[in-house]
């Protein structure tokens, strides 16, 4: 093993330039597969086989490996054995087609309802910047839109009277999003006190930063960040945790996971499945809550 794997290695070194930690990795994962290989198989690298490379995932499981790590051994081992292809000591692939596991997705972060007002809340006041502010946490979390979808919304993509804003989303697709009555409100106030003040002649943009050009997605990401300091948010708070929430708090609320794919714009279903998620986990930790806070009544009383 120590000869194929130093050849490897140094393949990896010359094809691929990775750095002395990622090949120390490589290195740290082959010798264990090739350890477990000997002892537990009496196997040597050029013997092994699917049955074994997966009693080798199995005793991995069973360690309490997390998934990600058995994923980043599976891809090494895979690696590894392709190289051997390549360079005549195999003449197939005897691990081809044997997966790890699948990697949990993680479920997105969101804000309460009551953190949301209070971060929205935190950009009162009259001066431009102010009112430009509020319009903007208004429309993000009362319409869900990405950040790239903000950035690039321009003056004439507003119809106040109907409370909607014409999108242009992932594939350059357009798409309608509603607004309700906060967001409204706040985008007539800017739109006839603010925007003025701010924006440059003939610039088309919706959101414009003090040199009257449009607010670029870096400077929405620090708006975003110094108003949920001023509303004493201790957590990381980013522009897309405003999309995660409208969509959560939607799903709580009774809406259809149909209609909140449209509203999202996502091409497919399977992409606004994970709110649900989000939504009974939310649900979960309340009852579980409810179900301790009961049990510690009870036991003051006894």
């Amino acid at each position: 093993m120590e000869e194929l794997l130093e050849g490897y290695l140094r393949y990896l070194l010359a094809e691929r330039n990775l750095s002395p930690y990622t090949l120390r990795n490589y290195r740290t994962d082959l010798l264990a597969f090739a350890r477990h290989l000997e002892q537990a198989e009496g196997l040597g690298p050029l013997e092994v086989d699917r049955q074994a490379f997966r009693r080798y995932l199995a005793r991995l499981w069973e360690d309490g490996v997390a998934p990600a790590s058995i994923s980043r051994k599976v891809s090494t081992v895979h690696s590894f054995y392709r190289y051997l292809v390549r360079e005549g000591k195999l003449d197939a692939d005897p691990l081809s087609g044997v997966r790890g596991p699948k990697r949990g997705r993680r479920l997105p972060t969101v804000l309460t309802r009551e953190q949301l007002t209070a971060l929205i809340e935190s950009a009162e006041g009259d001066t431009p910047r102010a009112l430009r502010n509020r319009a903007l946490l208004e429309l993000m979390y009362a319409a869900g839109v990405r950040l790239s979808e903000i950035v690039g919304l321009h003056v004439a993509s507003v119809d106040l009277d109907e409370m909607t804003a014409l999108v242009r989303g992932k594939g350059n697709k357009e798409r309608v999003v509603l607004m309700g009555r906060p967001a409204a409100e706040a985008m007539r106030r800017y739109l006839a006190r603010g925007r003025p003040k701010l924006a440059a002649p003939s610039e088309p943009a919706l959101f414009v930063n003090r040199d009257g050009h449009r607010l670029s997605g870096r400077s929405i990401q620090q708006i975003v960040r110094r108003h949920a300091l001023r509303a004493g948010l201790d957590q990381r708070v980013f522009p897309h945790l405003f999309r995660h929430s409208f969509a959560t708090h939607l799903l709580d609320g009774g809406a259809e996971l149909r209609v909140v794919q449209e509203l999202l714009g996502h091409a497919s279903a399977n992409t606004t499945q994970i709110y649900t998620h989000v939504t009974e986990q939310q649900q979960r930790q309340v009852y579980t809550q409810a179900f301790y806070n009961e049990v510690h009544r009870r036991a003051r009383r006894k």
